[in-house]
């Protein structure tokens, strides 16, 4: 008896909803999700139409998004535009401590032309000249390990004055390697002039 009526009901069921499928949607009635912006709904067409249907075609897509987003993050490391920087550049804390470290002098950034000197100096055949490149080697890496340990305590103190809620994991490291590019090779270009307050 309940049996016969279940299977009834099921059949009525079916046969309702598949009478609903094949009318027409009332258009006054809702549809259960908001209507899309014109904006996004004319966004969606477009992407649907500019979907590649093959995969060379797809991976050649791919490879010119890759070299534009490379040529607008060049660009960026040229002129310091902080929208295309890449992740590690990005932040108030890291512009500040580029421009900290691009504010002042640092003997690291001399140690490019330095170690050519001394190389040089150390491979001529005189005995003066290479006790000479090895007391100029040793001089050196003192005064760039003092050096270093001044700019780390100076810009340690900065930052946490400047951001003390501010995550600042990294940034003095990053100031760091800064030092040891010669100026005119740092990316992202110096903003800042030598000696300019900060």
């Amino acid at each position: 008896m309940f049996r016969s009526r279940s299977k009834e009901e099921k059949a009525t069921a079916t046969k309702v909803t598949a009478d609903l499928s094949t009318q027409p949607r009332d258009p006054q009635a809702p549809k259960g999700r908001p209507t899309p912006k014109r904006s996004e709904a004319q966004s969606q067409r477009r992407r649907a139409s500019t979907t590649p249907t093959d995969r060379k075609t797809a991976m050649k897509r791919q490879r010119e998004a890759r070299r534009e987003d490379l040529a607008r993050q060049r660009e960026a490391l040229a002129s310091g535009d902080e929208r295309y920087l890449p992740a590690r550049d990005k932040g108030p804390v890291r512009r500040f401590v580029r421009d900290f470290v691009d504010s002042r002098f640092a003997i690291a950034e001399f140690f490019l032309p330095l170690a050519v000197v001394i190389l040089v100096l150390s491979m001529v055949r005189v005995g003066a000249l290479q006790n000479i490149a090895l007391l100029l080697w040793l001089g050196v890496i003192v005064l760039i390990i003092i050096d270093s340990i001044g700019i780390w305590l100076r810009l340690k103190k900065q930052l946490a004055e400047r951001f003390p809620d501010t995550p600042k994991r990294g940034a003095v490291a990053y100031g760091l390697m800064r030092t040891l590019q010669m100026r005119r090779l740092r990316l992202p270009k110096p903003q800042v002039k030598r000696g300019e307050r900060l």
